[in-house]
């Protein structure tokens, strides 16, 4: 793994901070050269807490998680529920916020189960995925009283029937169906395609030759279908395709066994600014298509309307939360690239080196002056491929300045290590003038706490 080829006829944008646009968190300002989130001074902020430091701007995500569930209940007649992705960022404090919102809660493991569990988020609103749950995270699940499980495969299906059954329980599940979708995003985070790890495939029907299997596995009872077709989506056909694919397959299971599937999830996925040429769609476009889809097609099919969920992660996070980071090193080589090493990189922020993701990044210490170089933004970690921005627009950065790097609000913290021993950062949520740390950093002692 190395550094992307560096693009030396790349010039600079120019662009001061906030000619960004939608990659900048909702309450960003400069004032006095400085950037303000929340009504914070970053710079300040970093000088106190120590960096690289994630920051999430609340108000922001507050509105965002407002305006999924307020969307989609005004654009569809029959219930509807927003499961927050928790995979894409999760806190003890991220957990509270949304139940407040009345959201529910998605999660992938148990480790995203006991953080909802231990701040005392509603078990029933709480749906569990994974394509490998083990014996021990299902049993923790049923035994906790979760709303759904969705079920990935046969081998898991007898699983939750045998666990439930255990218990005592009958335990509501969806099917995970494989549209076969083609999302327009980055081959790593399609989910819907026929290739893929997760769901049952539609391939020679065998998702639909499952159903009856289903219908009839003792202490489980099939409320619904999920898919999921990827992230970082822009093209909103795709989510009226995969809607198009679940009814079909709803009306087709009423048809042959007479079951009424009641309740439809159609995952995440909506994509986000991560760089200021960037023009997602709204949630409130997401919303309008996605309903007005299944509506049409429900009454072309004469089905009773289902209720319908969603679990938005990224679009919700990923631009309320930013990475601050002080410069430690630069170097110029000649006719190749500026090095401008911070003191993070990829064990804070994987992304790039995983998939070639983009940022923007500022420095934060003068805001307000255009972006008039071009370097790379590398961490601190031992390989050749840790960075964070490659030939991005930044003010010309000196020893001891402050770096922001936008958009690091969603499968940074959570895809975090402690490479090198490097302890991960605090998360500090900023709103109205006041800065709260929610999640403090590690200590080394953290690090090896574990170790007989």
């Amino acid at each position: 793994m190395s550094l992307p080829t560096s693009d030396t006829t790349k010039q600079a944008d120019g662009r001061t901070t906030m000619e960004l646009g939608q990659v900048l968190p909702l309450t960003a300002e400069v004032k006095d050269g400085h950037l303000f989130v929340g009504g914070v001074d970053m710079v300040e902020l970093a000088h106190e807490q120590g960096t690289a430091l994630v920051v999430f701007d609340e108000a922001d995500m507050r509105s965002r998680m407002s305006a999924y569930v307020e969307s989609f209940a005004a654009e569809y007649p029959a219930p509807t529920h927003v499961a927050y992705a928790s995979k894409a960022f999760l806190n003890k404090e991220v957990c509270r916020i949304a139940n407040e919102l009345g959201m529910s809660l998605d999660v992938s493991g148990g480790g995203e189960l006991a953080c909802a569990q231990s701040v005392g988020f509603p078990m029933e609103r709480v749906i569990v995925h994974g394509n490998n749950k083990t014996p021990k995270e299902l049993e923790e699940a049923i035994a906790a009283g979760v709303g759904r499980i969705v079920i990935d495969s046969r081998i898991e299906l007898g699983r939750v029937s045998e666990i439930a059954g255990k218990l005592g329980k009958v335990q509501d599940i969806y099917m995970r169906i494989t549209p076969g979708v083609e999302a327009d995003t980055h081959e790593y985070i399609r989910t819907g395609c026929e290739d893929s790890k997760f769901g049952f495939t539609m391939r020679e029907d065998f998702a639909f030759n499952c159903v009856e299997d289903v219908l009839n596995a003792p202490n489980v009872r099939l409320a619904g279908l999920h898919c999921h077709i990827g992230s970082q989506i822009f093209a909103l056909h795709s989510f009226k395709e995969a809607a198009a694919v679940m009814i079909d397959f709803i009306a087709r299971i009423k048809e042959r066994y007479g079951y009424e599937i009641t309740e439809l999830d159609l995952g995440g996925g909506l994509g986000i600014a991560y760089v200021a040429e960037d023009a997602p769609s709204t949630i409130q476009q997401f919303a309008n298509v996605t309903c007005t889809a299944v509506k049409e097609l429900c009454e072309e099919r004469d089905l009773v309307l289902p209720a319908l969920s969603v679990e938005p992660g990224r679009s919700l996070v990923a631009n309320a939360g930013l990475t601050l980071y002080t410069v430690g090193i630069l170097k110029t080589l000649p006719g190749i690239r500026n090095i401008v090493a911070i003191d993070g990189g990829m064990s804070d922020n994987i992304r790039p080196a995983l998939y070639g993701a983009d940022y923007e990044a500022v420095v934060a210490n003068r805001a307000d002056q255009p972006r008039d170089k071009v370097v790379t933004l590398v961490g601190k970690h031992c390989e050749s491929g840790d960075y964070v921005v490659a030939d991005g627009s930044i003010q010309t950065p000196e020893l001891g300045d402050v770096v922001c790097v936008f958009g690091t609000g969603a499968y940074c913290c959570t895809m975090a290590s402690n490479y090198n021993g490097q302890p991960r950062p605090a998360v500090v949520f900023v709103k109205d003038g006041q800065a709260r740390v929610v999640t403090r950093r590690e200590t080394y002692a953290d690090l090896y706490a574990r170790d007989l």
